[in-house]
């Protein structure tokens, strides 16, 4: 069994605020998540590279991404969410994401 926890309290909160049907999808996925591990393959998960991952959510109301990674221990952190607004990811969100997953790989 893994288990699910957030970089912060702030990212916690930012993927709560995804608007419903997002967050029913990502309850679901973390929900097998638990169970099987970080890599639910595509369409659900994608690695990025590096341990980096990103789960991918799509609802009505847009494409939604929470970046993640697996530390020791079973753990899955959540790095990063963003609502997507166009095709690829923005830069700065990839980044966001990798320099949080640099300060795990740290701690």
């Amino acid at each position: 069994m893994f288990k699910i926890e957030y970089f912060s309290e702030a990212v916690r909160l930012d993927v709560a605020a995804l608007p419903l049907d997002m967050r029913a999808r990502y309850a679901a996925y973390t929900e097998r998540m638990k169970q099987f591990g970080a890599n639910l393959g595509m369409p659900h998960t994608r690695a990025m590279g590096g341990g980096l991952f990103e789960l991918r959510l799509k609802g009505a109301d847009g494409i939604a991404r929470v970046f993640y990674c697996v530390v020791y221990e079973r753990r899955i952190v959540m790095l990063h969410s963003f609502i997507k607004k166009t095709q690829a990811t923005p830069k700065r969100e990839l980044e966001i994401a990798k320099r949080r997953k640099k300060e795990m790989d740290h701690a």
